[in-house]
């Protein structure tokens, strides 16, 4: 279906037969859009007597669908806890950050980290469960699922489940506390030391806890959030999600561990948790961000999709032989693979790779296999990096032509060969003796039935030349080959781009990306 299409089947889209089909496709290579809930929806008001999930225009999600995306990822949706926050939301690096993103901030834009949750409520603030509830109903009416966030490496250090739950967190006694007081809290009016969640190579979050994974009682207890989360979205984002693995869990804290006597689970969390989840909920799809070369790992415990951060910093980089190195990867795990160039962890893309190097990144990302992710102001050319901590963002220029480039890739990758069609690399040839340009050059095909297209990027400042070997038997002896990102056509010998390939030429960081 074109984009020319979608106004006119809005009657149809809620017809069941209809969203069969759709959610079909979106089980292959899917687009997910990210939102930056807190801060979004402010946008929108909020009438007295209204919850602000109730007040976000049905447009919007039209207008979402309409650009192709299958998936809403509404992140920072659960419940925190405010009383963390001038404790531990104010510390030099991020006053620094909040200064470099919002120039005129106050104290009170300040509303803490949505990952240091109280439990899995939604943050009252935004509305109720009934209000997300019937607003996953009209996502799914539109053809599109809904994310949510799971945290499985920590809570808040002001949880109330430290009250009705201690069992489940990673305790300490007075010698550890005493040697490290900054990775281990003692919570006013208990009589108890916990540890903070950490990442191993980081210091610890003092705004969290950690929950404890050689713990069979924490085991069942996030099963138990997982199941609960999964009866109210189609699918999760799992923060960090490396962090629960045995041997990474062990590593992190094993003096602890050894200290306070636990051992080896009987259970791998993930591997027990997805598979309770999918016996309840077959379709529901899980996303792990991952790094460290651990996402085989966590697809084979179940994960559906994992972060590719590796192809993320070779892009940035402009490394074009390690991108090439990346995409021969095998098939399976590239399908599982989360491609992105921007998210709220990272730099803005337009800002940190600028206008045209940023464009040809959004090619590559939305024209190989995968699902291609894609973050809130990304389309319209943000700059600003904002802290999670904050509640507010500055006002920025759209940058029209990224717009307009975003609009006329989104068309493009819209076609059902980007989705459902075989995905081929394909090598690139000199385009003559003594021309080494051509090794600047990424090229690649999908194939569906007699529908083909080309995809050829110019990674680099350099003007590049190369040829390009299409397998165009039974074609006539001239065919027309269209540059659909440039609304351009070519009539080409048949036997010169069989034998000899088609030639390629191409300013720094431009593409093509034909249909033949």
């Amino acid at each position: 279906m074109s984009f020319s299409d979608v106004d006119k089947v809005d009657n149809l889209i809620f017809t069941s037969d209809f969203l069969i089909e759709r959610n079909k496709i979106e089980l292959h290579n899917p687009k997910l859009y990210e939102i930056n809930t807190r801060v979004w929806i402010k946008k929108f008001g909020r009438p007295e007597g209204k919850a602000p999930l109730e007040n976000i225009p049905g447009e919007v999600w039209n207008n979402l669908s309409a650009k192709g995306m299958n998936i809403v990822w509404l992140m920072g949706i659960w419940k925190t806890c405010p009383s963390v926050v001038s404790r531990c939301c104010f510390e030099d690096f991020l006053v620094r950050n909040y200064d470099k993103a919002l120039r005129n901030w106050k104290e009170e834009d300040v509303i803490g980290s949505p990952y240091a949750l109280d439990d899995y409520i939604v943050n009252p603030e935004l509305g109720s469960e009934e209000d997300l509830l019937k607003l996953r109903k009209e996502l799914n009416k539109m053809g599109l699922k809904l994310f949510l966030d799971f945290i499985p490496n920590h809570f808040s250090a002001d949880s109330h489940l430290l009250d009705t739950n201690p069992e489940i967190f990673l305790q300490a006694d007075e010698d550890i506390y005493g040697r490290d007081s900054h990775t281990y809290f003692k919570p006013e009016g208990k009589n108890a030391i916990f540890a903070h969640g950490r990442d191993p190579f980081f210091p610890a979050w003092e705004d969290t806890v950690q929950v404890n994974y050689f713990s069979s009682q924490a085991v069942e207890f996030m099963t138990g959030r997982l199941l609960k989360i999964a009866g109210m979205c189609d699918g999760v984002r799992c923060d960090m999600a490396m962090l629960p693995l045995e041997n990474v869990f062990f590593n992190t804290w094993r003096g602890t561990l050894s200290k306070m006597g636990h051992e080896k689970p009987e259970r791998k969390f993930w591997k027990y948790a997805i598979e309770k989840v999918k016996e309840k909920y077959p379709d529901f799809i899980f996303m792990a961000e991952a790094y460290w070369d651990l996402e085989w790992e966590l697809q084979q415990l179940g994960f559906d999709y994992t972060y590719d951060k590796r192809l993320t910093d070779r892009i940035l980089s402009g490394n074009v032989p390690e991108i090439k190195l990346h995409l021969k990867a095998e098939s399976d795990f590239q399908k599982k693979s989360v491609r992105f160039i921007e998210n709220h962890d990272e730099e803005r893309a337009y800002a940190a790779m600028g206008k045209h190097k940023s464009q040809a990144a959004a090619i590559i990302i939305g024209t190989i296999q995968g699902m291609r992710f894609y973050f809130d102001g990304q389309f319209e050319g943000r700059r600003i990096k904002l802290p999670v901590q904050l509640g507010r963002e500055s006002t920025e220029r759209t940058v029209e032509c990224m717009v307009e480039f975003y609009s006329k890739l989104l068309e493009i990758t819209g076609a059902e060969v980007f989705q459902q069609g075989e995905w081929k690399l394909l090598d690139v040839l000199p385009a003559w003796s003594d021309n080494d340009t051509y090794k600047n050059i990424l090229a690649w095909q999908w194939t569906m039935s007699e529908e083909k297209r080309l995809v050829v990027i110019n990674f680099s400042e350099f003007h590049s030349q190369c040829r390009i070997k299409l397998d165009v038997r039974g074609y006539e002896d001239h065919f027309e080959i269209t540059d659909l990102l440039h609304d351009a056509g070519y009539w080409r010998s048949t036997e010169e781009v069989f034998h000899t390939g088609l030639f390629i030429d191409l300013n720094s960081w431009q593409s093509h990306i034909f249909r033949f």
